[in-house]
């Protein structure tokens, strides 16, 4: 039975199917992407559309970057994280005082600032340090350990006197020759360069190790042993060991170097000579002249 309208009239009857645009809908909706797109990519989208426009204001950003710089800070400054003091071991007074002086951050202070591989760079750049290892121990110290160079010899340069260590590395400096009277003494251009060589000729001369004085450079090739009295060896550019243990032989056997005797010349191995003092000259010459 139909409905009435006001005035008599029957009422129109509702259509039960769906508009065209609903249809389009449901026929959409039962399509699995269209139905991701309107679940999850649609809210991502426009929640970085919203996010974006909220950071891109300068006072919002400020206040993320300054909460997030408080956060962190927090966490670099809890206890447990800070250095308070330094630990140098290996290094004498003087070492210890020039690495303190690389120190240029005053404790206590948090081990995030601490940049170890370049402190680390910083020690062994110094001439007297040979290598090191910087850590951070537990209870906030900063361990120092560092393998310092030891002089072996003092090398006579125009500028003064220097102390070198066993490859010829320059480990300091010292005003006069008494400051280190247990080092050995080299001199002359190259001599620093040929360290090696003369710690093993040092080493040769050990019989005669009172009276020697010094190892000199000469030409930048060879070396002369000095000798107190004035005496000199001079050494060949090859074989400077052997030539040396040579005349400590004859010295051993025939006392030669209690001799006035002024220089050896051993550059020559097949012609060694020696020279005699003016003196005994002098008296050779008059021998001579009264056996004629």
């Amino acid at each position: 039975m139909f409905a009435l309208r006001a005035g008599g009239k029957p009422a129109a009857r509702r259509d039960p199917a769906p508009s065209r645009l609903g249809y389009r809908f449901h026929r959409l909706w039962l399509t699995p992407l269209f139905r991701i797109f309107l679940r999850v990519l649609l809210p991502v989208f426009l929640l970085f559309v919203l996010s974006v426009a909220w950071l891109t204001d300068d006072d919002h950003w400020a206040a993320i970057e300054s909460r997030w710089q408080a956060l962190v800070q927090n966490v670099q400054e809890r206890p447990e994280f800070m250095v308070t003091s330094s630990d140098i071991r290996g290094a004498d007074i003087a070492l210890a005082g020039a690495i303190n002086g690389l120190l240029d951050f005053g404790f206590p202070v948090t081990s995030f600032a601490l940049d170890l591989p370049a402190l680390r760079e910083e020690i062994t750049a110094l001439t007297a340090v040979k290598d090191a290892a910087v850590r951070v121990r537990p209870g906030g110290v900063l361990q120092i350990d560092v393998t310092q160079r030891r002089p072996v010899a003092i090398w006579r340069h125009v500028d003064g006197l220097r102390l070198v260590d066993g490859e010829g590395v320059l480990t300091g400096m010292i005003q006069t020759r008494g400051d280190r009277p247990d080092l050995p003494l080299i001199a002359g251009d190259g001599a620093r360069e040929a360290t090696t060589e003369a710690m093993a000729l040092f080493r040769a001369a050990e019989p005669i190790m009172p009276r020697l004085r010094g190892l000199v450079r000469m030409g930048e090739r060879r070396w002369d042993v000095v000798l107190d009295r004035g005496q000199r060896i001079l050494l060949p550019e090859e074989g400077a060991v052997p030539a040396l243990e040579r005349v400590l032989a004859l010295h051993e056997a025939q006392r030669m170097l209690d001799l006035d005797i002024t220089i050896i010349d051993m550059r020559s191995a097949q012609r060694p000579t020696i020279r005699l003092s003016t003196i005994a000259e002098e008296h050779l010459r008059a021998v001579a002249e009264r056996r004629q």
